[in-house]
This record gives C-alpha cells, sequence and structure tokens, in this order.
C-alpha cells in the first residue's frame, strides 16, 4: 500500500471516528479552547488533566474522556503539552482553516459582534455585512463594508463566504435562509430566533436563542430561592 493511500485511509478513519463524537463533547470543545490559551498567556507548557479539571469544572476522568475521543493527545505521568493539545483544539474546531464570513443584518447586534476580537481570535475574517437601510450602506464597521440585501447572493459567492450571521428580525429569516442556498455557503449563526435547517442545502447551521440562556438563568435563581425557602419552613 502506498504512502498516499495510507494517508487518505487515515483520514477517513479520522472522520469517521469524529462523526461519531458525543454532541455533549463537541459542546466542550470551544472551552478547552478558551482554557488552553489562557493557560498559554500563563506561560504554562504542560498541564493535568486534574489541573483542567479545576479550571474548567469538569472532572478529570471527564476530560480524558472527552480528548481521548479524538486521540487523547496526553501522555501518562506527563499530562498534556498545552502548546500541541491547543493546536489540536484547534484543529479540531477549524480554527486554522481561514473561514470568511458576512453578517445579514447590520443593527446593533450585528455590529456589536463585527467589533468584537471574537471572530479573529477563533480564526474567522468578516468580509462584509449587509442590509437594507440605504443610510447604513455604503458605511464600514470595523473593516467590513456594508453592502445592500440586493447583493447578497452575488457578494457571498464573490466573496467566498464560507460562513453567514443571521442578526436581522425573526419574520426575514426564512425569506433570507432560502436567499442563502446556491451560494456556496457552508455554515449559518443563526440569531432570529427562529429554528432554521438547511440540512437539505448542505449548510449547517447553528440555531442561538440567547433568551434560552437567560431562562436558564432565571430557573437557577428561581430554584435556588424555592430551596431556601423550603429550608426556612423545615426551620
Amino acid at each position: 500500500m502506498n504512502t498516499e493511500k495510507q494517508s487518505m485511509e487515515g483520514t477517513l478513519r479520522e472522520s469517521d471516528s469524529r462523526s461519531t463524537v458525543p454532541a455533549a463533547v463537541i459542546k466542550r470543545l470551544p472551552r478547552y479552547f478558551r482554557y488552553l490559551r489562557e493557560l498559554i498567556r500563563m506561560d504554562k507548557t504542560r498541564v493535568s488533566s486534574a489541573e483542567l479539571s479545576e479550571m474548567m469544572n469538569v472532572t478529570a476522568s471527564q476530560i480524558r474522556q472527552d480528548l481521548n475521543c479524538f486521540g487523547g493527545f496526553g501522555q501518562q505521568g506527563y499530562g498534556y503539552n498545552v502548546q500541541y493539545l491547543y493546536a489540536k483544539i484547534c484543529e479540531i474546531l477549524g480554527v486554522n482553516h481561514g473561514f470568511r464570513a458576512a453578517v445579514v443584518g447590520a443593527g446593533n447586534l450585528g455590529k456589536a459582534l463585527v467589533r468584537s476580537p471574537m471572530f479573529e481570535r477563533r480564526g474567522v475574517s468578516v468580509v462584509a455585512l449587509f442590509d437594507i437601510d440605504r443610510e447604513v450602506v455604503g458605511t464600514t464597521v470595523g473593516d467590513a463594508p456594508v453592502l445592500p440585501m440586493e447583493q447578497l447572493e452575488e457578494m457571498l459567492c464573490e466573496l467566498a463566504v464560507d460562513l453567514v450571521i443571521l442578526t436581522l428580525p425573526k419574520t426575514c429569516a426564512d425569506e433570507v435562509a432560502s436567499r442563502l442556498v446556491n451560494t456556496g455557503l457552508r455554515g449559518v449563526w443563526n440569531f432570529t430566533g427562529k429554528e432554521l435547517d438547511l440540512r437539505h442545502s448542505g449548510i449547517v447551521v447553528e440555531n442561538v436563542h440567547i433568551g434560552d440562556s437567560l431562562m436558564t438563568l432565571c430557573y437557577e435563581v428561581a430554584r435556588g430561592d424555592l430551596l431556601t425557602d423550603e429550608k426556612r419552613e423545615d426551620v
């Protein structure tokens, strides 16, 4: 078997193994990315699963299980090389792919997202925004121009955009989503509050509901108040 064929089969095996990774593990990967980046800032060269456990409030056993889904990366008695593990997590998360993004909806949320350092830190470059407001079109947000919605399909193709961030009203979500098909787009980060599913077009959608996070917090606080009241009644 030649080297090229071996490499291809190895890649296929890795792809197959990643397709079976539990969703909960995938959701934790960005946390590893953030904490490892912080360790690098602290000039830490190695870290144990126990140390990561204290930082992340995840058991050391869970950390080892998570990382074993992708090959482990650690050595018994040594722990993890921080730089190496960070590089592997970046690779898994696609940080080094150079993804290009566009924001549809240049309102307060869209502008705030573009102006944050979040995209740059994760290897994503925002190349354009789109809006219907003629007072906004022609301006720039950061280094990205605001373009008219009439040019959406054309410019997504021309700019080779991989990811679109939707920050427009919920009522516009379906119409705009239908326009994203056949633009070469690969993913949508959806803040509209409308559940979108574009799998039939080969586009991955991450539906974000900020209110859900707030309500989860409210539940936890309310639950804590309830437990406190029950304890008081027992006294």
